[in-house]
């Protein structure tokens, strides 16, 4: 009797990501730093994208300019991501890999919430989103393929409990949780759509993850937070690495269409 092949014989080397060049857009926000330390320790190339200069504060802060590339982006600015993308592609070579951690949002409440906000928002949640992707894609075709990661929330798929944000904070928005919602779908159908051209495209849908700010700030919401959730605590932001480096990497070749649940149980309840 044969025993099983394993057609990876070292288990190291299914999340090797050395010398992989992967974008992170949003790279200096709180989760997008824990993601690009991660990529670079995995020996990742890693550009990190970020509005004004806060994505060379944080390279220049953490002591990664060896294997981090810091670059101002507004994603925001469709009209110019074609040219953008081209220009880093001449100059770095065709990605890898793409991760997408941009958001946008009001913080007001569904009473204040004008069409143009509502618009504004689901702009940089939505068009520029499949913007940022679809103009990436010929680059990571050419190559022979790659991996997308979009980020999507669990409040993309359940409706914020009002009991956990009384005064003074304000439930997660209306639009913040239509946008990431969009994001889910367009997951599904971009994977379907590349499926065969070797470009796989997941998305993680983070639970409850708030800035160190908020924890400082709001000690009575972190503990209702806390409190919601089945493991009793809110996550760090580390916790979301290891899922991007997965999604990233050899070992999850044969997963795409896939949204990537990290919130400690939330939406298991």
């Amino acid at each position: 009797m044969t025993g099983f092949l394993n057609p990876f014989p070292m288990t190291t080397t299914l999340f090797d990501l050395k010398d992989r060049l992967v974008w992170v857009a949003g790279g200096a926000g709180y989760l997008g730093q824990a993601v690009v330390k991660a990529l670079a320790a995995a020996g990742a190339q890693v550009l990190c994208l970020d509005l004004d200069d806060k994505a060379a504060a944080f390279v220049s802060g953490e002591n990664l300019s060896d294997r981090v590339y810091p670059l101002s982006c507004d994603l925001n600015r469709t009209d110019l991501l074609p040219e953008f993308v081209k220009a880093q592609t001449e100059r770095f070579g065709p990605p890898h890999g793409l991760v997408n951690l941009s958001f946008g949002s009001t913080a007001k409440k569904l009473e204040e919430l004008s069409a143009e906000d509502f618009d504004r928002v689901n702009h940089a949640a939505l068009t520029s989103t499949f913007l940022l992707a679809r103009e990436v894609s010929p680059y990571m075709i050419h190559n022979g393929g790659g991996s997308i990661v979009l980020f999507a929330s669990m409040y993309g798929m359940v409706s914020p409990d009002g009991g956990v944000y009384e005064s003074p904070m304000n439930k997660n928005p209306l639009e913040y949780g239509v946008g990431k919602a969009g994001v889910i779908q367009m997951t599904r159908y971009l994977a379907v759509h590349w499926a065969q051209s070797g470009i796989r495209v997941n998305c993680i849908s983070p639970g409850p993850f708030p800035n160190p700010t908020v924890q400082e700030k709001h000690p009575d919401f972190i503990d209702r937070l806390s409190g919601k959730s089945p493991m009793n605590r809110i996550g760090v932001s580390e916790e979301i690495a290891g899922p991007v480096l997965f999604l990233l990497s050899k070992a999850s070749s044969y997963v795409t269409g896939h949204n990537l649940v990290v919130d400690g149980g939330w939406t298991a309840w």
